[in-house]
């Protein structure tokens, strides 16, 4: 199977249920392993997420302080993926911060992809792409010059047993980064330059 991110040829990583590609270094499910975009929605309506838990909201803290520390109230913003409960938005909006909601399921509006923005925040989503080179695409243009594309997702190291790993476990995701793999999308997708500190990865125009 060709990777879905850089479409080189891959090798099977974790028996026939995740391959590896040897370019990118990219982890992807096996398509037939693909759930049904129904099944998807109910797998996203189980998280029952609560905007005003304050435990949710220290679980995005991360892209919040990061919006909150490099971005003015007056800049333009994107919550890609906001899901059933938006908390990122709910958070800046609360603090006058302008940030607009897009997600394929519980909140499509289509026009607003053919906006521009000054950051995009991806909360626990890029690991759900089923096409991510379409959706990293989408996510650079989009942004304005000097804006930033902020992203939450757990990056796997040889140090995990991935058997154990809870994370693979999830159906809807997809695709799990590593370090090269984040190498690749800043430098394919022409990203200035990109910082990783834990599951927060930023890149940058």
């Amino acid at each position: 199977m060709n990777c879905p991110l850089c479409k080189h040829l891959g090798k099977p990583f974790y028996g026939d249920e995740f391959f590896m590609c040897n370019y990118c270094s990219g982890l992807y499910k096996n398509r037939k392993n693909y759930i049904d975009v129904k099944a998807e929605i109910r797998r996203y309506k189980e998280h029952n997420n609560d905007v005003n838990d304050i435990r949710y909201q220290k679980f995005v803290s991360p892209i919040t302080t990061y919006v909150l520390t490099n971005f003015k109230p007056n800049h333009i913003g994107l919550d890609f993926g906001s899901g059933t409960a938006p908390v990122i938005s709910k958070i800046l909006q609360d603090k006058g911060y302008n940030i607009h909601q897009f997600d394929p399921f519980f909140s499509n509006k289509v026009e607003l992809l053919n906006k521009k923005y000054d950051y995009i925040v991806c909360c626990e989503v890029v690991e759900h792409f089923h096409k991510p080179d379409v959706e990293f695409e989408l996510l650079h243009k989009m942004l304005n010059s000097n804006g930033a594309l902020i992203c939450m997702t757990h990056l796997y190291d040889d140090n995990i047993d991935f058997k154990s790993w809870n994370y693979k476990n999830d159906p809807t995701h997809v695709f799990i980064y590593r370090q090269e793999t984040i190498n690749f999308i800043a430098d394919y997708y022409r990203f200035t330059n990109f910082n990783i500190n834990n599951r927060l990865i930023v890149f940058k125009l």
